[in-house]
């Protein structure tokens, strides 16, 4: 019936072209319950259609108060449990220089839920060891600064790197603006590269094998490793986890949170139905 319908619709005016579409568009959503990408594919092949009925001069008439629904993309936020980051940071061998740089990396993927890029850019001076604070650049902050308050492991491991390293902790005008985290293998004879955030990958992804964890991980998964413990002990404190993650928008943070309750509400449920036979 519908068909038929929207076939018609170039012979309509347009309040009645309009309003049948809405009325199509209500059947595929209330009685077909289709997804909301299936219906703007329709909606689309309707407005296509009227747009060449216009050109051709079959119509008048336009259907741009017609709106596409809104997609609600999935976005898997789930991560890894604090127990088995444990065991990644259990693999570093902290006795010798890389093992040093690595475990530090590591604890501010965790513990401050820093993006790689941010781990890159920083330089020497950027670490108050006395303040026990970092200043980062911040994503989408341009030339702004964050400064974040680190854990007690995060800046003994902070030191012990930079004394390994020969930074020295009486960081010098001239020092305070090389890299805080610098490649082992230099290429450029004097001049110490940049880690590059590819580098952090391949760190994250060659500990997580090893400490036998099977979902795929990369920096910003312990990232949302980070946030979404922090919602579980913090009781899904909207604010404080932001603090953390340094979201611009306190909606992101809810997304992490409805995901997180969504895996503890079905294992629950599953847990109920497994018990019963």
């Amino acid at each position: 019936m519908f068909s038929c319908q929207v076939m018609g619709l170039v012979t309509l005016t347009q309040a009645q072209a309009v309003a049948l579409v809405l009325n199509f568009k209500g059947y595929l959503m209330n009685e077909r319950k289709l997804a909301e990408s299936t219906v703007n594919r329709k909606l689309a092949a309707i407005k296509s259609m009227v747009a060449m009925g216009r050109k051709l001069g079959v119509c008048a008439f336009a259907l741009q108060d017609v709106k596409s629904e809104t997609v609600h993309k999935y976005r898997d936020t789930s991560g890894i449990e604090a127990s088995e980051f444990a065991k990644v940071l259990a693999l570093v061998d902290r006795t010798t220089l890389k093992g040093k740089r690595d475990y530090a990396i590591l604890r501010l993927l965790w513990d401050n839920a820093l993006r790689r890029n941010e781990i890159c850019s920083l330089d020497v001076g950027d670490f108050n060891p006395n303040a026990k604070t970092l200043t980062i650049y911040g994503k989408g902050t341009g030339t702004q600064k964050t400064v974040i308050e680190l854990t007690a492991k995060t800046v003994e491991a902070l030191k012990d790197w930079i004394t390994a390293s020969k930074k020295t902790s009486n960081i010098t005008e001239d020092l305070k603006y090389q890299p805080l985290f610098g490649s082992l293998s230099p290429r450029k004879g004097e001049i110490e590269d940049r880690l590059i955030g590819e580098s952090i990958r391949r760190l994250v992804v060659k500990l997580c094998r090893q400490a036998g964890i099977s979902k795929h991980m990369s920096p910003h998964r312990l990232r949302h490793s980070s946030i979404t413990t922090a919602l579980d002990y913090s009781n899904g404190n909207y604010r404080k986890v932001q603090n953390l993650s340094r979201h611009a928008s306190i909606d992101t943070i809810q997304k992490y949170d409805d995901n997180r309750r969504r895996q503890q509400q079905q294992r629950e449920i599953s847990d109920v139905l497994a018990d019963l036979v």
